[in-house]
């Protein structure tokens, strides 16, 4: 992909790519494995990228791109946990400082986890792991949110 430099076009962009990939597709997994092949594609500097599912009280591993990854994370546990329980987007320059952090990757240093919330229902969490210290800025945050809304729009309860 040829991106611009400016990071807020960048991620605009992503979002209609996302849009137009998803559009006319109904099934969960298969728009969840796109959406995270192509933010794979999209960002640099990260060694992780995908989701986590709201199911029976916690979070369940959903698709993904990476290395293979925790299983079930309880709400208020981790990053992915605590996220989920708040329903806010959080973003860790270091996850060794982040209480209670969930290592499931010990290469990851950083991480930024968006809440996807649907009809005021949880449905999981968007969870994106770095090698390197504070990699996610606010202008990453800004577009990722913005992803998730897009995505939103293509989930199914």
């Amino acid at each position: 992909m040829n991106y611009s430099n400016d990071l807020k076009a960048k991620y605009n962009l992503l979002a209609k790519q996302l849009d137009a990939l998803l559009a006319g597709e109904f099934d969960n997994v298969a728009n969840l494995s796109n959406a995270s092949a192509l933010l794979n594609q999209f960002l640099d500097n990260i060694n992780w990228c995908g989701f986590y599912l709201s199911k029976n009280d916690e979070l369940l591993l959903g698709p993904f791109q990476g290395l293979p990854a925790c299983v079930h994370i309880p709400f208020g546990k981790g990053v992915c946990g605590t996220a989920a329980e708040s329903q806010k987007t959080i973003v860790v320059e270091d996850v060794h400082a982040f209480p209670g952090h969930i290592a499931c990757d010990s290469a990851s240093q950083s991480e930024i986890v968006v809440p996807i919330v649907k009809e005021q229902t949880l449905f999981g969490v968007l969870d994106i792991d770095s090698p390197i210290k504070n990699r996610f800025s606010t202008e990453d945050q800004d577009g990722l949110e913005q992803f998730v809304t897009i995505l939103t729009k293509h989930l199914y309860l």
